[in-house]
């Protein structure tokens, strides 16, 4: 039986708008994505298969199937696009992507050299048949003056044809929004917020820290990324303040004694 004795955040359901958690995946079997959605698949909304794991994965495609019968958008991971690209490939990847399943793309440039041209081009090819995440930001640490540029690639990605941008991050936490220690770059964030809205963002925010923070800044509606399989439950609990990072609540206030 679920609770339901306190007083938490409204929270949309699916297909949600905003709010929205996506995660990566590092190659879990089918079974393994069994086991995760019989407790979290109310909580997710978009599952990146990360890296180029989908490319070897035997079981992808009933993978897929399963992610879809739950209601998560499957999300092919932009490393593999880019390498695909980078051979003359990306139209058979696209192509692929679309037979197995795959309902969204994202387009990154963070692994080999493309230029905003080609990126915007691969964009647009990309949205006739799936909705696209375009990525901002290298995965190269100390990358230098992404507040300056960022906001601009962010709204020229959207205008390509993307639905939404994400915030580099890495799995690591320790890239692009990011400094080397982890922590949040504020300059980063609140120039890509300014420039199309926070709710055009998804901010990859793997570790729980930055989940807080972002939490803390933008409210329990804002959209974090790159979520680990065996955090989600753990980053909805920060979302509802259930957790003491992101916990509003003053006893002393809701009993009139302070």
């Amino acid at each position: 039986m679920k609770p339901a004795f306190l007083d938490l955040p409204d929270r949309e359901a699916k297909p949600r708008r905003a709010g929205l958690t996506h995660v990566i995946d590092p190659g879990a079997g089918r079974l393994a994505t069994a086991d995760v959605l019989d407790s979290v698949a109310a909580h997710v909304d978009i599952w990146k298969v990360g890296w180029g794991t989908a490319y070897v994965d035997p079981t992808l495609v009933s993978k897929l199937q399963l992610l879809a019968a739950n209601d998560i958008a499957s999300c092919l991971g932009g490393t593999l696009l880019e390498i695909a690209w980078a051979q003359d490939r990306a139209e058979q990847c696209l192509e692929w992507a679309r037979e197995v399943g795959f309902t969204h793309v994202e387009v990154s440039r963070g692994t080999v050299a493309m230029g905003l041209r080609d990126k915007h081009e691969l964009i647009r090819r990309a949205a006739a048949d799936f909705t696209v995440l375009a990525e901002v930001g290298t995965k190269a640490p100390g990358e230098q003056l992404a507040a300056r540029h960022w906001p601009a690639e962010c709204r020229a990605d959207l205008e390509a044809g993307a639905s939404l941008v994400v915030t580099e991050g890495r799995q690591s936490g320790t890239v692009g929004t990011f400094d080397a220690s982890g922590r949040v770059r504020p300059d980063v964030v609140e120039a890509v917020a300014a420039a199309v809205g926070v709710e055009r963002v998804v901010f990859e925010a793997p570790q729980a820290g930055q989940q807080a923070w972002f939490i803390r800044r933008f409210g329990p509606s804002v959209n974090l990324g790159n979520v680990a399989l065996g955090d989600v439950l753990s980053v909805e609990t920060l979302r509802l303040g259930l957790r003491s990072d992101t916990a509003a609540v003053d006893r002393r206030e809701r009993e009139g004694l302070a």
